[in-house]
C-alpha cells in the first residue's frame, strides 16, 4: 500500500512522498497557505457578522440610507462584492506567485523522471 503512495506510475523512480518534504515545496505549500487562511478566517468573519447582525440586530440592519436602501441590503450586497474582490486577489495571486513556481517544480520533477 506504501508503494502506491510512494509514485503515480509503476515506472515512474521519483518518490513523490519525499518530493513533498523538499524546501522548494514546502515554500509553494507556505505561500499559498499564508494567503489562503488568513482571507478564509477574514472572510468567515465577515460573513458570520452579517448573519448574526441580521438574526439579532434587525434594527439596525434596516437603517435608512437612502431612499428604500437600508443598510442590511447593502452589507447583504457587499458579501458578493467581498467574495468577487476575494477571487480575482486569489487569481492574481495565484498566476503571479504561486503558478511560477509550480511550473518550475514540475520542470524538475519532469526532468527527473526522463533520467
Amino acid at each position: 500500500m506504501s508503494e502506491q503512495l510512494k509514485d503515480a506510475s509503476p515506472t515512474s523512480q521519483i518518490d513523490y512522498v519525499a518530493y513533498e518534504k523538499t524546501p522548494r515545496f514546502k515554500e509553494l505549500q507556505k505561500r499559498r497557505r499564508n494567503f489562503v487562511v488568513p482571507l478564509t478566517v477574514f472572510f468567515l468573519v465577515w460573513y458570520f457578522a452579517y448573519v448574526l447582525a441580521a438574526g439579532y440586530f434587525p434594527e439596525f440592519m434596516a437603517t435608512p440610507v437612502f431612499g428604500r436602501i437600508n443598510l442590511g441590503l447593502l452589507l447583504g450586497l457587499g458579501q458578493f462584492v467581498t467574495t468577487f474582490g476575494i477571487t480575482m486577489w486569489y487569481v492574481s495571486f495565484a498566476n503571479r506567485k504561486i503558478d511560477p513556481m509550480t511550473e518550475e517544480l514540475r520542470s524538475e520533477l519532469e526532468r527527473m523522471e526522463k533520467s
